[in-house]
Order: structure tokens, then C-alpha cells, then sequence
């Protein structure tokens, strides 16, 4: 199978590539760039005025399945993923059963074998349950094919517990992600604790819950010189410690979400579920912080902690609905609407933290439209405008926090594995 991609607007960041070139795609694989090939194909994008791009990778996904499909489902969570330009998920190990040992992993590999569209990579848990107390057993869990661990949804309260963990993984070159929240700190918290949390009378949820968490997992990995990864930064603290942290060359990375650098605890004031999560919005100093840090560089990556939650756990009372929210068909086109068209950051360097850094930190050959790589590839309207609505959105679950948004970037064909697919949206 033979697929060209026409006089498109090429990004790769991994090749230092921004020019106006055709794309070839064969078996599979890209086995040229170049301008004016003329060659007989089965299937052509005649994409003059769009850019190519190599598909996302989502580092933080949570695919719901097994235990919860009626909020998300391999099949269901994959499509999305592809609307949104995203190729490569890693799915989340917060699934019942969890995945803390080698039946599960393999039970989960048979389910992404027969029902995804994308490339579904798994993240075994770190302890067993997830709930802080026993090791899984890193190296079984790798052999079996997890790519990462994290006890996600819960951080390792043990320090010693994640002091063997980070041991282990660092033997066998396992990245470890780490959900920083110190729960008693966060003392049940629903939201960002500062003036906005008292005048809606919501318990509040501290910025040290989070940073507080972050600086120990830093210290307990430059302790060991072990890689860390810490996941969905929120506030301008944790920021500053990962960048004091660089400058002294721990082996430290992060990222943070789309709703962490568009949106503030100002949008809590209806009392609207759908802006719910965890780490919650913060301020708008927090907002200029993290967008700062992604200019900078300081954060590495980012992911759309896509969090799936039915109708009868966000058309609740604010105090009783479920933490999270979806982002998986959102994640491009926020990112172009809040950071390119705001100046903060390139194509390039949007594509270099949404792809190129999370494949690199995860290890995974992907991110990159480098001759013979796999032929993931988004192709993208920079140029129009859609706006989110609820009956259009592919997810089985519907609790996005930019429903109603205008946004700029249209994804009109994702590209996996040479295998295309194309998407409309409502302008």
C-alpha cells in the first residue's frame, strides 16, 4: 500500500524539518520527503495549505478499560485519540484490575491487540492495587511489555518503598512517573484553596499537597542519580523546583496538561464539574508559570491526562462528582489555540513537547517523521476554526472542560501505521 502526501507544510522537529514537501508512505513506513515526487500510488492527500506533523504522543491516558467501560473502552478512547492527531497513548495502570502483575498486563495487551485504533503502550503499577504497600515487581512487569510504572491517581506515601522502586526501574531503564499529591495535605479537598474556594464554601485543595510531594520525589531521585518523571504540574512551585532541579542535573522530567495553561479557578465560580481534576486549576500566576516553563523548556511534555467520568458522576453536586476530565480530541487544538497563536511557543516546539519529549521520555521509537520511522502523521489545518460540542465528541465519556470553545487547528486526517483516517469537524 502506497500513500502520498501532497505539497504539505512538513514539521519534525526531530530533523530540525519546517519546509513545504511530499511525503511518501510505503507498507507502512515513510520512505521519502522530498519536493515534486511523481509517482503512481494507491491514495493521495493533496494537502497545499496544511501542515504535516508526526501524530502525538499521549503520555498520560486514561483508558478506563478493563473494570470501567462505561466511561471509556480501548476501541472507544483510540478513535478519540486519532481525532485529536494522537497516535501513540500510554494507558494508565488505575483499570480494576489494576496492572500490578504479568495476568493483567497480558490480559490488557490481547484486549489493545483486538480492539485499538492507535498504539496503546502500557504503564504497570508501581505496588500492588495501587494502594502503597508492596512492590509489583518492576522487572516482571517489563518483561511482560509495561514501558513505564506509576501508581497514578495516588502517590507512593513510602518513601522507601519508592526509593526500591526508582532502584529497580533504573536497572532496567524503566521510566517512573509519579502523581505528586500529599493527601494529607489535599484533606479532601475539591478545588484550589485560596479566596475563590471560600467564597463558593468548597473545601480547598493546598498548593503544597502538590509541590511539597515534588520536591521530596525530586530529592529521593537525585539521591540515587535515578531518572524521575512527575506528572500534571499545576503550580508555579513545582515549576520552580523541577527548574532548580535541572540546573543541577538531576535526571528529572514532567508535564503538564492543556487545562493547566488555559484555565484558572475563576472557571469553578458556576460551580461547573466539568472543570473538576486533579491537580485542580489554580490562579492565573500559576497559568503564566506554566506557560512559561514550556517556553522555557523547564517542562518537557505535554499530555492530556484524558480522564473519562459518565454523566451520573459529573451531573452531580460539585462536592460529590468525580475528579477529571477528557482531552484526548482537545489536546492539539487547545495546545495551538493557548501557546502558537498566543506566541509562546512554535509549531516546532509545540510538535517537540507533544510528541518528539513524551516518545524520548517513555523510550518509544515514535515522534519523529524521520525516513523509515513508523508512518504515524497528523495533518492539520492550522488555519480553521472548530468549536467543541458535546454530541460531536468521539469519547463514550463527555466531560470536557473547553465544551462551547472556539479553537484553532483542525485535525482532518490522522495517519497510523501508513493506515489513514479521516475526521469533519463543526466549524
Amino acid at each position: 500500500m502506497k500513500l502520498l502526501i501532497k505539497n504539505s507544510r512538513v514539521i519534525d522537529p526531530a530533523n530540525n524539518r519546517d519546509e513545504i514537501l511530499d511525503i511518501l508512505v510505503e507498507d507502512g513506513k515513510i520512505t521519502k520527503l522530498a519536493k515534486d515526487i511523481d509517482l503512481s500510488v494507491q491514495e493521495t492527500i493533496e494537502a497545499a495549505g496544511k501542515i504535516a506533523l508526526p501524530a502525538l504522543v499521549d503520555m498520560h491516558v486514561h483508558l478506563r478499560e478493563p473494570g470501567r467501560e462505561d466511561k471509556e473502552t480501548i476501541e472507544s478512547g483510540t478513535l478519540a485519540a486519532l481525532k485529536g492527531g494522537v497516535a501513540s497513548v500510554l494507558a494508565m495502570p488505575n483499570t480494576d484490575p489494576a496492572m500490578d502483575s504479568v495476568e493483567n498486563i497480558r490480559m490488557l495487551k490481547e484486549r489493545i491487540k483486538n480492539s485499538s485504533y492507535a498504539h496503546v503502550y502500557i504503564c504497570g503499577s508501581i505496588t500492588k492495587g495501587r494502594c502503597g504497600e508492596e512492590s509489583t515487581g518492576i522487572a516482571k512487569l517489563k518483561n511482560e511489555g509495561a514501558i513505564a510504572i506509576s501508581d497514578d491517581g495516588a502517590s507512593v506515601d513510602n518513601e522507601e518503598l519508592l526509593l526500591k522502586a526508582l532502584l529497580e526501574a533504573k536497572e532496567y531503564k524503566l521510566p517512573v512517573i509519579c502523581h505528586c499529591e500529599d493527601k494529607k495535605l489535599s484533606n479532601r479537598g475539591v478545588m484550589n484553596l485560596g479566596i475563590i474556594s471560600t467564597r463558593l464554601g468548597l473545601r480547598g485543595i493546598s498548593r503544597e499537597s502538590e509541590y511539597k510531594r515534588v520536591e521530596r520525589d525530586v530529592l529521593l531521585a537525585e539521591r540515587i542519580s535515578s531518572p524521575i518523571h512527575i506528572t500534571h504540574l499545576s503550580c508555579k512551585e513545582s515549576v520552580e523546583i523541577i527548574a532548580r532541579a535541572k540546573k543541577k542535573t538531576i535526571m528529572v522530567t514532567c508535564d503538564t496538561a492543556p487545562h493547566y495553561f488555559s484555565l484558572t479557578e475563576e472557571a469553578l465560580l458556576d460551580y461547573d464539574t466539568n472543570m473538576k481534576m486533579t491537580p485542580p486549576l489554580r490562579t492565573k500566576d500559576d497559568v503564566t508559570a506554566i506557560r512559561q516553563a514550556l517556553k522555557d523548556g523547564t517542562i518537557d511534555a505535554i499530555a492530556s491526562d484524558h480522564a473519562p467520568q459518565t454523566v451520573n458522576e459529573k451531573e452531580i453536586e460539585f462536592e460529590r462528582a468525580e475528579f477529571g476530565v477528557i482531552g484526548l480530541e482537545t489536546l492539539l487544538s487547545v495546545s495551538i489555540t493557548e501557546l502558537v497563536e498566543t506566541g509562546i511557543l512554535s509549531f516546532s516546539e509545540l510538535i517537540k513537547r507533544a510528541a518528539l519529549n513524551p516518545a524520548r521520555i517513555l523510550k518509544i521509537n515514535k515522534g519523529t517523521l524521520s525516513i523509515g520511522a513508523d508512518a504515524d502523521i497528523a495533518i492539520i489545518d492550522p488555519h480553521k476554526q472548530w468549536t467543541v460540542r458535546k454530541e460531536e465528541i468521539v469519547s463514550r465519556s463527555k466531560n470536557s472542560s473547553f465544551l462551547g470553545r472556539q479553537l484553532k487547528g483542525v485535525v482532518e486526517y490522522t495517519i497510523v501505521n501508513g493506515i489513514c483516517r479521516r475526521f469533519s469537524h463543526s466549524l
